[in-house]
This record gives C-alpha cells, sequence and structure tokens, in this order.
C-alpha cells in the first residue's frame, strides 16, 4: 500500500490531500518463481526418469502434468495480482479507481462530508474496509492482509476528518 498526502494536482487540477494506491501482494518475485519452475521441473524429470527406467512410463505424462499446473496455477496468481485501487481525496470529492487484470477502470465518487469508512476491530482474514455514504457501500482493498486493511482504514479516516476540520473551524456544516 502506497499512502500520499498533499501532493499538488497535475494540470491544474485541485491539490490530492491523500492518494493511497493498494496492490496484492505476491510474495514470490518473477526470479523466485522461474526458480522454483526450475526446482519442481528437475524434480519431475528425476522422478519421471526413474519411474521409466522401472517401466512405469505412463507416470511420465502425470509428473509433466502436475508441473504444468504449478506454472498455471502460478500464472494466475500473477495475472491477479495486476490488480489495483486508487483511493484519493481531493477538495472536494473522494475517488475510487479499480484496474482489473485486463486493464478495466471502474470509478467510484463520494462526497466526504457524509462518508464513513468501516471496518470490524479487531480486525480478522475476512474483515473488509467499507466506504458508505448515502445507502452507497463500497468494499476496498479486500486483497490486502488484515494489518493493512486496519492501517489504510486509520490513514483514511485521518485523512477525511483532516478534510472536515478547516470546514468546522471555518463555520461550514462539515
Amino acid at each position: 500500500m502506497d499512502t500520499r498526502a498533499d501532493h499538488p494536482g497535475q494540470g491544474g487540477q485541485r491539490p490530492v490531500l491523500f492518494r493511497a494506491v493498494l496492490h496484492p501482494n505476491r510474495s514470490l518475485s518473477a526470479k523466485g518463481f522461474r526458480r522454483l519452475m526450475l526446482v519442481v521441473g528437475a524434480l519431475s524429470f528425476t522422478l519421471g526418469l526413474g519411474f521409466f527406467l522401472a517401466g512405469a512410463w505412463p507416470i511420465v505424462g502425470f509428473l509433466g502434468l502436475d508441473v504444468l499446473l504449478v506454472y498455471l496455477a502460478f500464472k494466475a496468481s500473477y495475472r491477479s495480482g495486476r490488480l489495483y485501487e486508487t483511493v484519493e481525496l481531493d477538495a472536494d470529492t473522494l475517488t475510487v479507481q479499480r484496474v482489473d487484470p485486463a486493464r478495466r477502470v471502474r470509478t467510484w465518487t463520494f462526497q466526504p462530508t457524509w462518508l464513513q469508512v468501516h471496518i470490524q476491530e479487531p480486525v480478522q482474514h475476512d474483515s473488509h474496509v467499507t466506504l458508505s455514504s448515502h445507502g452507497r457501500h463500497l468494499v476496498v482493498g479486500s486483497f490486502l492482509a488484515p494489518e493493512e486493511r486496519l492501517d489504510f482504514a486509520h490513514a483514511l479516516r485521518g485523512a477525511l476528518a483532516r478534510w472536515r476540520s478547516p470546514k468546522e473551524l471555518s463555520g461550514h456544516p462539515a
């Protein structure tokens, strides 16, 4: 999770008061993936050769299928890891953009005055960060680890509190 605050907007846009880019965690790097596939492939080849020499040649096909399935499972995991969400608060709106692995973009906007950030505490594996306003609910960061969800929820609540405080001090309703 990358969170930033107080960055000026680009091209004359309003300044961004809070920005968080949420990415799924993938603990195995591309280099680690290649190494893992080499080890799995070498192990399968060695076992397959042993079974082949023992006369159980059909086993070789199943060992090759295992390698293929491990490869496809990791590729699917890395593909889903390209999903990300951007949560941005400016002077007027809170915008959430979700970019899926196919690069389709979905956007939601909320008026920050009435926005509530909910998370079940103590945070558990199935806890969600939910943004709520005017009967609309949006779950964000569902792919984050529980501690990251809690950190994000606290950071967003803090940004919303800072956004609201100048309005309260100047006499404008929040």
